[in-house]
């Protein structure tokens, strides 16, 4: 899977790897072009999966506040339902373009 925002690819993993969780697409930590992540102030706990982080994607002047999220240190119990550990793995919003590889 292949993740776009204007003309950059912000991640690029193999299908296989991508985790889904409630119709999101969450890209692995390794995957992503990191020079394009601004960390968000942007508070948010979700009651299942734990503290959310949300990133704002940045080239330039131009940016898209909290276009991306992750979970650092999703809860335990998360882990245990979605059936991987998604630790820092990061789900993108509408200003993201996700497509397969």
């Amino acid at each position: 899977m292949r993740a776009l925002w204007r003309d950059h690819v912000v991640a690029d993993s193999p299908d296989d790897r991508v985790v889904v969780i409630e119709g999101n697409r969450y890209f692995p930590p390794d995957t992503l072009d990191r020079s394009l992540f601004l960390a968000s102030p942007t508070p948010y706990i979700c009651p299942w999966k734990g503290e959310c982080q949300y990133w704002t994607l940045r080239s330039g002047d131009d940016e898209a506040v909290d276009a991306a999220w992750s979970y650092p240190t999703p809860l335990p119990s998360a882990i245990e339902r979605v059936g991987a550990d998604f630790s820092g793995y990061v789900a993108f919003g509408e200003a993201v373009t996700v497509l397969p590889s």
